[in-house]
Parts: C-alpha cells; sequence; structure tokens
C-alpha cells in the first residue's frame, strides 16, 4: 500500500503527486494521500509531529521510503518486486 503525505499550498507535495500517480498507473496500483494537517486538526496529530518538516513523504506499506522528493528508480523497482 502507497500512501503520500502531503499538506495544501505545498509545490512539492503537488509535483510529489503527479509524480506517484504516473508511475502508480504504470503498475496499476492506486495510492492514498493524507494532508497531514487535516488529520492532526481532527485530533491525530502524530503524523504531523513525525513527518510535518519533511513533506511530501512516500509511504510503502506504512514505512518512510522517500521524502521530499519520489525516488522514482527505488520505487519503480520496490513496485516491480510485487508483482
Amino acid at each position: 500500500m502507497l500512501t503520500l503525505l502531503t499538506r495544501a499550498g505545498c509545490s512539492l507535495c503537488a509535483t510529489a503527486r503527479t509524480e506517484l500517480t504516473r508511475i502508480c498507473d504504470d503498475f496499476g496500483v492506486g495510492f492514498d494521500e493524507v494532508d497531514v494537517d487535516v488529520v492532526a486538526t481532527d485530533g491525530d496529530p502524530a503524523l504531523r509531529a513525525e513527518y510535518g518538516d519533511r513533506l511530501p513523504v512516500v509511504l510503502l506499506d506504512g514505512d518512510e521510503h522517500s521524502y521530499w522528493e519520489v525516488d522514482e528508480p527505488r520505487l519503480r523497482a520496490d513496485l516491480a518486486r510485487r508483482r
């Protein structure tokens, strides 16, 4: 499972979303997008506390895979191993 951690107004997050969408389309998989500020406002500040200073963050199966940008070669290799 892929998750993209973001926040509103983050240009790096928008770029990561575009790149992740393209990569996921190539592999026929999807991803969830989570705004860490919204989650924190809704009562769970843990994601923002852990990852808020290095957004965007890509999580693969709940583990940090990359931050600030999508590590495309590594992500493609990891997704290919799952096929």
